[in-house]
């Protein structure tokens, strides 16, 4: 595929400085930029390699101040980010899309697969499963009884999605992802932990994407709710129960315990950790490895362990680095203090 400046510009409703037919068929990484290739500059700590980059095309924000001259073609946007984003999403739209089903694919006769799916070598489809239109399943899937996949979904390879688990449209989960495994629920008795059936399931909504090998664990009554727009990244925790709200993301390694409910727009940084049936509330940002073990209203940011609001733990920090000096004071103080009480 080949596109010039000006296409570009047009689709992206910016502005050209230098030679609009300039012509990209890649996308680079502005310091690794080579002939032919697009790349964009967002992060002021990039901006040097701007003026020697060997890109044809550089995306940049239109507030961006030039102090030397650049040979690349400019391209100035509001965002740069975005519209880089924009650029890959229909790069990767113009990709042909796998179709037809595999004749090694085992899918039950009481299934329904959709027009225009894709179905893998070895995939299994179970009993009474419905995909929908367009969606990709591809090599050593499965898919059990029950389940419900909408349209337009791709689920990589090796993603296991439980019985009575439903998936909205669109939605992406990636290898080794597992949706629908029991809830981590056991009674202690007297001769050990007794488990606890998990009769509910997970509900994924539309637009959501899960990243390799996350959990997600079906309810024990009831749904576990990823709600639309979600972004879950790879190796993350979601446990019985949990509700995860609209557009909220979370890096890797993020663990929610059972029960608790999480609000709309929030980012949790990797690593983050949340304890049992609390709310975490609208718009709140949690930085990496915090632990947050009570519930939060909302439009707050947190760090550390113990969670707790950002001034507080730098100044906590500050003194923390300061407590051997502190704790030598404090003894030779004591030793002073003795000397006088004889």
């Amino acid at each position: 595929m080949e596109f010039t400046a000006r296409q570009i510009a047009d689709f992206v409703n910016g502005t050209v400085e230098g030679n609009a037919e300039t012509k990209v068929t890649t996308f680079a990484k502005i310091e690794e930029g080579r002939t032919g290739a697009i790349s964009f500059l967002s992060n002021p700590k990039y901006t040097h390699y701007l003026y020697d980059t060997q890109s044809s095309v550089v995306l940049v924000n239109n507030d961006l101040q030039l102090e030397h001259p650049v040979k690349a073609t400019l391209i100035r946007v509001d965002n740069a980010y975005e519209c880089v984003a924009r650029l890959l999403q229909m790069y990767e739209s113009m990709k042909p899309r796998k179709k037809g089903i595999h004749p090694q694919a085992c899918i039950a006769e009481t299934a329904h697969v959709g027009d225009d799916c894709y179905v893998g070598a070895f995939a299994y489809i179970g009993e009474n499963v419905t995909i929908g239109k367009g969606t990709q399943i591809y090599p050593h899937v499965v898919v059990e009884d029950n389940a419900t996949i909408g349209e337009g979904c791709i689920l990589y390879p090796n993603v296991s999605v439980y019985h009575d688990c439903q998936i909205g449209n669109r939605v992406i989960l990636h290898s080794g992802a597992v949706i629908g495994a029991d809830g981590f629920g056991f009674a202690p008795g007297e001769n050990g932990y007794d488990k606890i059936p998990q009769i509910g399931n997970v509900v994924i909504e539309d637009d959501v994407e899960i990243g390799a090998n996350a959990c997600v664990d079906r309810s024990t009554m009831g749904s576990t709710i990823v709600h639309r727009g979600a972004k879950i990244d790879n190796l993350v925790q979601i446990a019985h129960n949990v509700e995860v709200g609209e557009h909220t993301v979370m890096s890797a390694q993020v663990g929610i315990a059972g029960s608790t409910k999480v609000g709309k727009w929030c980012m949790f940084g990797g690593q983050a950790g949340f304890a049992g049936h609390i709310t975490v509330g609208d718009h709140t940002n949690v930085g990496a490895q915090c632990g947050v073990n009570s519930s939060v209203k909302g439009n707050e940011s947190l760090i550390g362990s113990p969670a707790q609001e950002p001034k507080s733990f730098f100044r906590s920090s500050v003194i923390f680095k300061k407590l051997p000096d502190m704790y030598r004071d404090l003894e030779a103080l004591k030793k002073k203090v003795d000397e006088l009480t004889k």
